[in-house]
Order: C-alpha cells, then structure tokens, then sequence
C-alpha cells in the first residue's frame, strides 16, 4: 500500500520517524512534513506566499521525505498533488507528541492534516500519543496503528474515512485494549495575566483546568488505559436542523 504520512510536529520529529520505521517494512511511505514544529495550526492552509518544499534525509529511513514551509494541510496538499509519483492509498498523520482528544480535534494539526487527505477522498487516519513527564510512547503507537492498519485495511481502503487514534502512555503489557467511541467534550486552557513594563497586559498559558471526562467518550477511556478509535465527520452541517432554519428565514 501507497502511504502518505505527515504531522504537525514537524519532519525531525520521533514520533513521525518511528511511524514511518515500522510502517516502510511493508508498505511504500512518502513523508512529507513540516519544516518546523506547527502545532495547534487547525486546518489552516498557506495563502499569499510561497511554499519552500525541500528534500530532507532520514538516517535510517528508505522512505523519501520531504520538509515544506507551511502548515500540516499545506503538507497533504502538496505530497498528493505534487509530489506523490502515483495515487496514494492512505494519508496517516502522527505520530503526535501529545493527546488528540476530545475536542482538541479542532485546534489540532495532526487531525486536520488527516482530514486534508479525506477531503481528496483518500481513506486517513491521525494517531496521538500521550505524553507523561516529557516522554511519550512512540513506540507502542506505532504497534497499536500497524495492528489496527492490518485488521482494518480492506474495508479502510474502499471507505473514505477519517479515524482518530490516541494512545496512553503506557508499557504494552498494561494497555486494556481497544476502545471505539465518541470524542469528550472540552478541557479549558487555563491563563494568568501579568503586566509589562510598558503598560501592556500580557496572558500567559499556565496550564489545563481540571475536568472529569465523560463515560464513554475518548478522555474517559484513556483515563482507563485503553487506546481509543474514533471515526470523525468534518461536515458541519446540522442536517437535523436544516429544514427547521428555513422556516425562520
């Protein structure tokens, strides 16, 4: 299988390297990621300026990568309309330095640049790794997604689909299993406020509120241990209420 793997966390970062070491034993990867670290970009694409794609080698990789001045959708963008030499099968972002769940799934990079490749209606897949104490698990997310890669590939490929991936950090012995379910809700981002020297009022982001995840959602199960699935929809329309608004106007 043709696989187009990007991140947002840019193209020197381990967890995109150690996807791509244990996924090139079997399939045929291109990287293409970003030249540095662009996190919580959402789906923003690059307008107005010039893109600067580069040939990048990674030691110990046989897979061709490329580094590209703009966002993780920039990246999908261009690996499938410009430098993909044939039809790619399966867009793959990650491995993320950091939990993609709930709905951090809007601000983040990883997931949109998976979105990206849905958009192309190419079948993409984002996977997040949680980190503790600076560290994170890259390798057993790598496992975990070659594992759900193989049980789901033949139906994965003819569905154009979008699946979230998070996995905790923890020794592959101590993982519950598998988990497929709905995102949580939000985690507010906490702030304190200083004042410059120049009368300025200045925030700074000084961490994450404390909030009980609810049953049955992403949060709740990685709480537990488990690696959690999610399959994503990225139209908003609300067909629910579609025919309701149009007696309003």
């Amino acid at each position: 299988m043709r696989i187009l793997l990007a991140n947002d966390d840019g193209i020197m970062a381990e967890g995109i390297y150690t996807l791509a070491k244990e996924l090139e034993k079997d399939h045929e990867i291109i990287i293409v990621a970003p030249d540095v670290q662009r996190s919580a970009q959402s789906h923003a694409i690059t307008l107005g300026q010039d893109l600067i794609v580069k040939e990048v080698e990674l030691e110990g990789l046989k897979s061709k990568s490329y580094s590209v001045s703009g966002t993780p959708a920039d990246c999908v963008r261009v690996g499938l309309e410009v430098l993909a030499e044939r039809q790619i099968d399966l867009v793959l972002s990650g491995i993320n330095f950091g939990f993609n769940s709930g709905m951090d799934i809007l601000y983040s990079g990883t997931v949109s640049a998976a979105i990206e490749g849905n958009i192309y209606k190419i079948p993409s897949i984002a996977i997040s790794a949680e980190v503790k104490e600076g560290n994170a698990r890259f390798d057993i997310a790598a496992k975990y997604t070659r594992q759900i890669l193989e049980s789901s590939m033949d139906k994965l490929v003819k569905s154009n689909i979008v699946l979230n991936i998070n996995v905790p950090y923890r020794d592959e012995e101590d993982i519950l299993g598998i988990k497929i379910c709905k995102i949580g809700g939000p985690i507010y981002d906490d702030y304190f406020m200083e004042h410059s020297e120049t009368g300025e009022k200045v925030l700074k982001l000084k961490g994450r509120k404390d909030m009980e995840a609810e049953e049955a959602t992403d949060r709740f199960y990685l709480n537990e241990g488990y690696v959690t699935v999610t399959p994503l929809y990225y139209n908003l329309t609300n067909f629910r209420l579609l025919e309701e608004v149009k007696t309003w106007i």
